[in-house]
């Protein structure tokens, strides 16, 4: 289909006027524009499904977009064509729990919870106020660093995202991902030694 295209002139776009599960068919066939066309027709009502799930409207497109790339990955897998809308919504649905899942997670490890919750049996008040402490100085720490050093290390360690995930939300590669950290883990390390030193 796509060497169909090549032939015609830009503007003429045969695609347009193909129904849903002809562009899923031809998108199964590795048809890229067929995709997009999909993606223009569904984008919306995607994003406004994700809006009424994760209620915040820069989660809510940064989940439509990674819902999308899921069906990309996928979409060979979707055996009924005309379960096309159905099989996104299932995906939005189960990509919003994940991540309404590791917001959850990502709360309960805040630094500031777990020191006023979670001191263990055998500390003594002292070693409570030390790590209170400690804890204050790192988050002191984190907030005088560079604002791509400090969003590194809150989406490792605060939220938990894998260096995938992570790519995915900085939009680079998993190389330089593990290089930011690094970086931003020497660059913290400096300001401890700062924050100490004075």
């Amino acid at each position: 289909m796509s060497m169909d295209l090549e032939d015609q002139s830009e503007d003429a776009s045969p695609l347009q006027s193909l129904a849903v599960v002809e562009l899923v068919r031809a998108a199964q066939a590795g048809d890229r524009d067929a995709f997009g066309l999909l993606f223009e027709r569904y984008r919306s009502g995607i994003v406004a499904l994700a809006m009424r799930r994760v209620r915040n409207a820069d989660e809510a497109e940064e989940l439509a977009q990674d819902v999308f790339v899921q069906a990309m990955q996928k979409i060979n897998q979707l055996r009924v064509p005309e379960a096309f809308g159905g099989w996104l919504r299932r995906i939005v649905h189960r990509m919003a729990i994940n991540r309404l899942t590791r917001r959850q997670s990502a709360v309960s490890c805040d630094p500031s919870v777990l020191e006023a919750t979670c001191l263990s049996r055998g500390d003594s008040p002292d070693n409570g106020a030390v790590d209170r402490e400690e804890a204050a100085d790192v988050r002191a720490a984190v907030a005088r660093l560079g604002q791509l050093d400090r969003q590194t290390l809150q989406a490792f360690y605060l939220r938990g995202q894998t260096l995938v995930q992570m790519s995915d939300s900085f939009d680079a590669p998993v190389g330089t991902i593990k290089r930011r950290l690094h970086v931003a883990r020497k660059r913290l390390a400096k300001e401890m030694e700062v924050s100490q030193a004075v």
